[in-house]
C-alpha cells in the first residue's frame, strides 16, 4: 500500500487547492487543524463536516487522516469544553488528523464543489461567477441543450425532493445557469444582474422569494450540504490517483 507523510500531503493539499492564496480572505484555519503523532498516512477519509460521527466513521474505516469542508476552528480562539473538548479528546486518542478546507474547495476549478456541479451539468461557456471578498467563488455557464428545473434537480441532487425549495420563476426552459455552494442565497442579485435563467445555491433564505418572483427568476436551494459534498469526493479520486493513498468518502447527509 503507498503511503506519504503528513507534511508531504499538507504540502500536496496546499497546492492543489492554492490554500495560503486565500488566508486573507477565509478565516477558516484551512489545512491541519488537529496533529497526529504518528507522521505517516497511509488512508485519508473524506467528509463534509468535522463532527464526532464522521470522526467515528474515520477510525472504524482505519483512516489517518479526517479531511472535511467544514473544520472545528473559524478564525478565533475557542474554549476547549464541552463537545468541542470531546471532539478533539477523540481526535488526539485515535491519533486521527483533521484537515479542513473551506473557501479553497469551492472555489477550485478542477475539483470544487461548483466545478463538480458545473461538469454533472456539463455546462458549456464556463466563467467565474460569485464575488465574495474579491473572489469569485462559483460558476456560471450555459447548458448544451434547454433544461427544466426538474431535469437540473435531478441531475445535481437526485430527484426533486431533496432540493431545500425550488422557486420556478423564471423560463420554463433553463438555458443559462449560475452556481454558488452552500451558504450564498443573496448572490441572487449577481445572477439576476447577469440574466441568468437559474441560480443554484445551497441555503435558503426567505427575503430571496419576492425579488426572485418579481425579476423572473429560477431558483434552486439544493441544500448546504448536497451543494458540498462534490468537492471532498472529486479531491478524494484525485489525491488516490495522484499518491496511492487510499481514500474513502463518509457519508453524513444532514437535509439541510
Amino acid at each position: 500500500m503507498t503511503g506519504m507523510r503528513m507534511v508531504e500531503l499538507d504540502m500536496w493539499l496546499r497546492d492543489q487547492m492554492n490554500i495560503d492564496a486565500m488566508a486573507s480572505v477565509d478565516n477558516s484555519l484551512n489545512g491541519i487543524q488537529v496533529e497526529r503523532k504518528n507522521p505517516e498516512v497511509s488512508c485519508v477519509a473524506f467528509a463534509v463536516d468535522a463532527c464526532m460521527e464522521t470522526f467515528q466513521r474515520a477510525v472504524e474505516q482505519k483512516a489517518d487522516v479526517l479531511f472535511v469542508h467544514h473544520g472545528l476552528f473559524w478564525g478565533k480562539e475557542s474554549t476547549i469544553t464541552g463537545t468541542h473538548y470531546e471532539r478533539i479528546r477523540f481526535l488526539i486518542e485515535h491519533d486521527l488528523a483533521l484537515y479542513a478546507a473551506h473557501l479553497p474547495l469551492d472555489m477550485n476549478p478542477e475539483f470544487g464543489n461548483n466545478a463538480g456541479m458545473a461538469a454533472a451539468l456539463e455546462l458549456e461557456q464556463i466563467r467565474p461567477f460569485g464575488w465574495y471578498k474579491g473572489h469569485q467563488i462559483g460558476f456560471a455557464g450555459r447548458l448544451p441543450s434547454p433544461q427544466s428545473m426538474e431535469q437540473i434537480c435531478t441531475t445535481l441532487f437526485g430527484g426533486t425532493e431533496a432540493p431545500l425549495s425550488m422557486l420556478p420563476f423564471g423560463p420554463r426552459e433553463i438555458q443559462s445557469v449560475g452556481l454558488v455552494s452552500g451558504g450564498a442565497p443573496y448572490e441572487v442579485g449577481q445572477a439576476i444582474d447577469e440574466g441568468l435563467d437559474c441560480y443554484i445555491t445551497g441555503d435558503a433564505q426567505h427575503t430571496v422569494y419576492h425579488r426572485a418572483l418579481e425579476e423572473k427568476i429560477n431558483v434552486i436551494f439544493g441544500g448546504h450540504y448536497l451543494t458540498e459534498t462534490w468537492g471532498v469526493r472529486l479531491l478524494s479520486i484525485r489525491l488516490a490517483d495522484a499518491t496511492g493513498v487510499r481514500t474513502t468518502f463518509i457519508d453524513v447527509p444532514t437535509g439541510l
